[in-house]
């Protein structure tokens, strides 16, 4: 059987890439931080994921991912052995993750190519990360000074689409491993990426111009999630759940101009891999997949962490920056952004999100001193968005 060393037993680990490694006969070790999990996951050794869709009930089922194992990351020797052994690894941790984990990776790494020189491993990225691939060689390459790093490492950047809401108290209570997630499964990843064949699993997507998929999914995806998030939460802060956003016809209306506005940048850019039409037929699936009542998918999950998703490597802003550099229009999306800057909505428990909180407070609401202070844009370098900013607030207070 072949073996997946999987980094981040989290929501994606755990939902995505597990399941689909484990339904093609790879058997599963994950290596995470949290003792609780590992544990629970040695002493079950499955686990089940539940697929929701209230548009289309009979794609719901549940799933039970076997073969699994698990160790803590502070496990250094078993992780490192784990490394050697392994058919393929994966990394699903985030980006804090991914700027911390290199030491770690590199001692595995090293250890491989001394008992295993000519069997280089690939390593999928299973982050929303631009150019993660980049990152974490840059990361790995000091600490690994007498191994051909990108001869023996394959990077696969991916674009990870899958939904997997919050789960509440009470389901982690009665199941702390379970996770609920939507229907669609489809891994979009780097075919030049690989070093090896790209594995014999049916739900990858390779890709030649990863970048242009990469973009695809900041611009209409997570711009289309955001938008929805910070448009509905300016309209009416008791709005809860994506699904309920959506049956207003007015947040509808304007979250899907919106995507197409950033779908319109998103073409100029890559002409040669997508059509109009296509863009569109996206666009309109993805408002169905955000409307799945069944996952109970939240305002506040799809709009927090605003330090990370009002930065100018983000989202919003990276369309915005193109559109001006394609001549394309971004009014709309240039909306979300400032009304972004208002968002604070809170969670299942009343709460806001601690680091939103502390974002908050920091800046005040204040989009000009946001562009300014936390995406660190100049005015004289970037005045079309310093104007826009300006006049959209003037509107909106």
């Amino acid at each position: 059987m072949k073996k997946l060393l999987l980094f981040g037993a989290g929501k994606i680990g755990r939902s995505f890439i597990g399941p689909l490694f484990g339904n093609a006969g790879y058997e599963l070790v994950f290596a995470d931080i949290d003792q609780g999990i590992v544990g629970l996951l040695n002493d079950a050794s499955s686990y089940r994921v539940i697929i929701r869709d209230s548009n289309h009930p009979e794609r719901e089922k549940e799933c039970i991912v076997e073969n699994v194992s698990a160790l803590h990351l502070s496990d250094t020797e078993g992780v490192i052995n784990q490394m050697v052994e392994a058919d393929m690894i994966a990394v699903s941790v985030g980006k804090r993750g991914l700027i911390s984990l290199p030491e770690l990776l590199a001692r595995g790494l090293n250890k491989r190519y001394a008992v295993r020189k000519v069997d280089p491993v690939d390593m999928i990225l299973a982050e929303n990360v631009r150019d993660a691939a980049r990152l974490l060689r840059k990361g790995l390459e000091p600490y690994m000074p007498d191994v051909p790093v990108k001869e023996f490492v394959g990077l696969v950047e991916t674009s990870i689409g899958k939904m997997v809401p919050i789960m509440t108290e009470e389901q982690i209570r009665k199941d702390p491993l379970s996770l609920i997630a939507e229907p669609y499964n489809t891994l979009i990843l780097d075919r030049q990426g690989f070093l090896n064949e790209v594995p014999n699993v049916k739900e990858l997507a390779p890709k030649m111009n990863m970048k242009a998929w990469v973009d695809r999914k900041i611009f209409i995806h997570n711009m289309g999630h955001a938008t929805l998030a910070y448009q509905a939460y300016f309209l009416d802060s008791a709005i809860k759940y994506t699904w309920e956003a959506l049956s207003n016809s007015q947040l509808r209306d304007v979250t899907r101009k919106t995507m197409l506005q950033s779908a319109d940048i998103l073409l100029e850019k890559h002409p040669d891999e997508f059509t109009l039409e296509q863009l569109i037929e996206h666009t309109d699936d993805l408002l169905e997949r955000f409307s799945n009542r069944a996952l109970g998918d939240t305002i506040f999950r799809v709009g927090c962490d605003l330090s990370r998703k009002l930065s100018a490597d983000d989202r919003l802003m990276i369309p915005i920056v193109s559109g001006i550099k394609t001549g394309k229009e971004f009014s709309l999306i240039l909306e979300a952004w400032v009304k972004g800057c208002y968002f604070n909505a809170r969670d299942g428990q009343g709460k806001i999100h601690p680091e939103d909180e502390s974002f908050r407070n920091r800046y005040a609401e204040d989009p000009v001193t946001i562009l300014r202070d936390h995406c660190k844009l100049d005015r004289r370098d970037h005045a079309l968005i310093f104007e826009g900013v300006k006049k959209i607030s003037g509107k909106l207070i």
